[in-house]
């Protein structure tokens, strides 16, 4: 009874009959798309009730079962010299036609004999690639995140970013449910290989997308686990303790309970090795606020850049710096009977990282000069996270549902780093312009709340229906931020400028959005999207800035010149109509919308002023799927979209965390306008195990918010307490056109049989052409990228495990001011990892990389090796026991390079990281799986449901990912 009571808090109650209705469908050979005719088809209901419909397949393969209600049913076919196909379906008031299915050749059988054939490694399966879990082997104690490695189009770098067909992926669920939320870091890193059956890669359609079933091409890269039917009810994970040299600790775990539909899972993780099984989400902007000792706000992108090394920039995994961390995380999932599904996480996470960091910079200040910067920072920085998230959809019944989603985040941050910069007038750095120690205190907290309702109603009439979505979404950052700057100046005669104070903080940001959608049928094959979308945004920015008095010992003299306070609203209304015609194989949908915006900020102290923008675009949208074979297929699409800038975008108080580096905003920016084209094309060949994926990725922005940098030949007054002296920088962004960003990715995989291995070659081409503006003069960065690689992965047995990978990058980086800057540099990455295991529990790991890098400033090019190692023994009962000898490091030889290009200067950082340790660890795996009851929530047809990639969650009969 409480659980109605929970869900009716959500919703309102809404019934109309379920109507019975004809089913129809076409049955065709999966390899030559003949119609197999004769077949025995049969609808067998998935409920309590033992009601089974048949038929048989015509000359055409056409096939028709009549008065089904609705519900969730078993679909068989069978015909002779065919594997039989079975999947499950759910039948409403929007699904009466299952369209074309394949039905494969079957193995003979011959006196007694059965010959079964393994499935193929990869399937195309209409927009879902299905990865069969069996043809990649691991260890027994391998991850998700380990078994997805192997598979041809998808990569996962060292911080557990996941890109699969060149697309990084948004999504990670478990039977088409969410798992830890939107965190696929936990999800990847906590769930075991051996209870996968498949990996699910599709294109997710958002919530309102599926709830209509109109798809119009506005996804995002997802991946769904199936897990084996046999281990859907049971309980399973690990636990772990190590200690090592240096006082390096790692300890924790994870463990699931899984019965059919009610899953709990917990993680918790403490250790001072870098490791981390979450993602961590930043409010705050902190960990992404630029290498120039804590300042310097960027208005535009970040050019061509390239990460190498064991270390990344990114919160989760290998972090530069030394990290302490300390994280849990609990995940509950459950169907409460048969119409309410609910989802909800919470994580708890916190770090402490002590970095040094080198950084070599040479700014762009004319065609014939440049300057040249050097810094040293010393940080410490303790980061708190907390987030929770709930899903809950009801399907109040055929033809009406609900779901609604909420998530709340909260971060507390504290930093100190300690900064010391040399300007330099030539490249040898023998002149000195200045130099800087800074010392910065940040103690800063905020949050993060946005909920989604949605409500849809299906008419009777197929493919027509109306839905309703309402958002909103709130932030807040509060914070203060202490500095002290001593600054030498050498002139004629040296300066030496001091600066204590305090800023005070605050940005709020509101907003809400509905959309509502309606649907109608157009003919046979024909849809109709109509929709009207306003959203209605407000931000406040507030800063004020006090200077030290010496003699009140306090913070206490207000700096007019670095305080302001900030209003902005940005509101549109946008209506559109979008026409699709085609089926699942073959369809195009093209719409337009106008799109009427409305800009206006607002200074209220130090000055008032007052801006007004209003904007009217017609914005287009194109989406395209062809099937051009059995195995392969083709999709285009078009988007146009506006965007608003930042409210620190427009915010114009003076940023003086760095005195040679300050920085700005500024009020009259406008709003973008972005095209995106997307292209992909898939081949998949299941016979001969061959897979190869391209896709093409460009886009244009028009007002593009770039950067426009002046420094200063002279000292200048910037305001009544700052001035900007000789060699210093300011920056602000501006709207510039010209942005241009094009990208492919083309990987082909297939199998080696005689290495009983699988072999990925992978490659790329991109260019990046990004405006900006140099005390007043234009400059265009242009940046080109060829990256090329291959990875050769055993697929021999779980006792023998190795990857042979090889990945390089070419980037060339053309200047239109300074051609003398134009620069080329080049990055490789190799090795080898082995997992061996005997039958009686002795194990050995090994992972050797080489990282090369060539074309970097002085002290930064590099080529060095990382090589870790592990052996260890299992035992106890079943081997649950483990106990593991390991050494990271072990040539002491591991370092973080990364290099920065935008159009006003190029960067190369050099970031402390973790070298060599030794580490005893001790494991103890869970693993209990029993048989269970089957429902129908523990099938397959649960995919859908949950909102998987089986179709719309509340039946609307589009597409949206695999069909079960």
């Amino acid at each position: 009874m409480y659980r109605i009571l929970f869900a009716c808090l959500f919703i309102a109650a809404f019934s109309s009959a379920a109507k019975a209705q004809s089913v129809t469908g076409i049955l065709q050979d999966a390899n030559d798309n003949s119609p197999v005719p004769n077949a025995t088809i049969k609808l067998a209901s998935a409920d309590s009730s033992s009601r089974v419909f048949s038929s048989v397949s015509n000359n055409k393969g056409s096939f028709t079962f009549i008065n089904v209600p609705a519900g969730n049913y078993t679909f068989t076919a069978t015909s002779i010299g065919y594997a039989t196909v079975a999947k499950m379906i759910s039948v409403d008031a929007n699904t009466n036609n299952l369209g074309v299915i394949a039905i494969a050749k079957g193995a003979k059988t011959l006196q007694a004999v059965i010959v079964n054939g393994a499935p193929p490694p990869v399937k195309q399966n209409n927009d879902t690639l299905d990865y069969a879990a069996s043809q990649f082997k691991v260890n027994p104690d391998a991850t998700s995140e380990d078994l997805i490695k192997k598979m041809p189009g998808i990569t996962v770098d060292k911080s557990g970013t996941v890109t699969a067909q060149g697309e990084t992926v948004k999504k990670v669920t478990v039977d088409g449910r969410d798992f830890f939320g939107d965190d696929a870091t936990a999800t990847l890193r906590n769930l075991p290989a051996e209870i996968i059956d498949k990996i699910q890669v599709f294109d997710k359609l958002s919530d309102q997308a599926q709830l209509t079933g109109f798809d119009d091409g506005n996804t995002t890269k997802a991946i769904n686990i199936v897990t084996k039917k046999d281990m859907r009810t049971g309980n399973f994970g690990r636990v772990f303790a190590g200690y090592g040299t240096d006082n390096r600790y790692s300890g924790g775990g994870n463990v699931s309970f899984f019965n059919n539909a009610r899953r709990i899972s917990l993680v918790g993780l403490v250790n001072n090795v870098n490791q981390q099984n979450f993602s961590s989400q930043d409010l705050l902007g902190i960990t992404s606020s630029g290498n120039r000792g804590g300042g310097g706000r960027r208005g535009g992108g970040g050019g061509g850049n390239f990460r190498g090394g064991d270390q990344s920039n990114f919160t989760v995994g290998q972090q530069n710096g030394i990290s302490k961390t300390n994280a849990f995380g609990i995940n509950y999932s459950d169907a409460w009977g048969k119409n309410i599904d609910v989802t909800g996480s919470y994580f708890f996470n916190n770090s402490n990282t002590s970095n040094n960091q080198a950084l070599n910079q040479q700014n762009i200040i004319t065609k014939d000069s440049s300057n040249y910067y050097d810094e040293n920072t010393i940080s410490d920085n303790k980061n708190y996270n907390n987030r929770a998230n709930v899903r809950l959809t009801y399907r109040i019944d055929s033809s009406n549902s609900i779901l609604v989603t909420s998530s709340l985040n909260f971060q507390n941050n504290n930093s100190i780093n300690f900064v010391h910069g040399v300007n330099y007038s030539d490249v040898n750095k023998q002149n000195i312009i200045s130099l800087t120690d800074n010392d910065i205190n940040s103690n800063f907290h905020g949050n993060n709340l946005s909920n989604l309702v949605l409500f849809r109603h299906a008419f009777s009439k197929r493919g027509r229906s109306i839905s309703l979505g309402i958002s909103n979404s709130s932030s807040d950052k509060v914070g203060d931020n202490y500095l002290t700057a001593v600054n030498t100046y050498y002139k004629s005669t040296t300066v030496t400028d001091s600066l204590r104070q305090l800023s005070n903080q605050q940005n709020h940001n509101n907003k809400y959005s509905f959309n509502l959608v309606y649907t109608e049928p157009v003919g046979k094959r024909g849809q109709l999207q109509v929709n009207y979308n306003p959203s209605f945004s407000n931000n406040n920015a507030d800063q004020e800035t006090f200077n030290y008095d010496d003699g009140s010992a306090k913070y206490s003299l207000l700096d007019t010149s670095l305080s302001n306070k900030f209003n902005n609203t940005y509101n549109t209304q946008n209506t559109g109509i979008t026409f699709r015609r085609g089926d699942r194989d073959n369809m195009i949908a093209a719409g337009v919308s106008y799109q009427y915006s409305e800009l206006k900020s607002d200074q209220v102290f130090p000055q008032v002023s007052h801006i007004d923008n209003s904007y009217s675009n017609i914005l287009g949208n194109v989406f395209s799927r062809f099937k051009l074979s059995s195995k392969s297929n083709l999709r285009i699409i078009y988007r146009g979209s506006v965007s608003a800038p930042s409210v620190t975008q427009l915010q114009n108080v003076i940023n003086n965390s760095n005195q040679f580096f300050y920085s700005t905003g500024n009020p009259d920016l406008q709003q973008q306008y972005t095209h995106n084209i997307i292209t992909r094309y898939n081949y998949t060949n299941s016979v001969k195990g061959q897979s190869f994926f391209a896709n093409i990725f460009f886009q244009t922005i028009n007002n593009y918010v770039a950067n426009a940098t002046y420094t200063a030949s002279k000292d200048s007054a910037l305001s009544r307490t700052i001035t900007l002296f000789k060699g210093s920088q300011i920056s602000k962004p501006v709207n510039l056109n010209g942005y241009i960003s094009a990208r492919s990715f083309f990987t082909f995989g297939l199998p080696i049989k005689f290495l009983k291995s699988n072999l990925n070659w992978n490659a790329g081409i991109g260019y990046a052409k990004q405006p900006g503006l140099i005390n007043d003069v234009s400059n265009i960065s242009n940046s080109y990228n060829y990256n090329f690689g291959a990875v050769l992965s055993s697929n021999i047995s779980e006792y023998v495990d190795f990857n042979l990978s090889y990945s390089g990058n070419i980037n060339t980086v053309k200047n239109t001011l300074q051609p003398t800057l134009n620069n080329n540099y080049f990055t490789q990455s190799a090795g080898i990892s082995a997992n061996l295991l005997t039958k009686r529990g002795l194990f050995f790991n090994n992972d050797l990389s080489n990282e090369y890098y060539k074309g970097l400033a002085g002290g930064y090019n590099t080529n060095y090796w990382l090589w870790n190692i592990a052996v260890g023994q299992k035992f106890l009962k079943n081997q649950v026991g483990e106990l593991k000898l390991s050494v990271f490091d072990l040539l002491k030889q591991n370092k973080s390079i990364t290099r920065n290009v935008t159009e006003s200067y190029i960067q190369d950082v050099q970031n402390q990281v973790l070298q060599q340790y030794f580490m005893l660890t001790f494991t103890y795996k869970l693993k209990t799986f029993g048989k269970g009851k089957p429902n129908n929530t523990q099938e397959d047809h649960e995919f859908r449901r949950f909102g998987g990639p089986g179709g719309p969650p509340f039946g609307g009969g589009g597409h949206g990912g695999p069909s079960l």
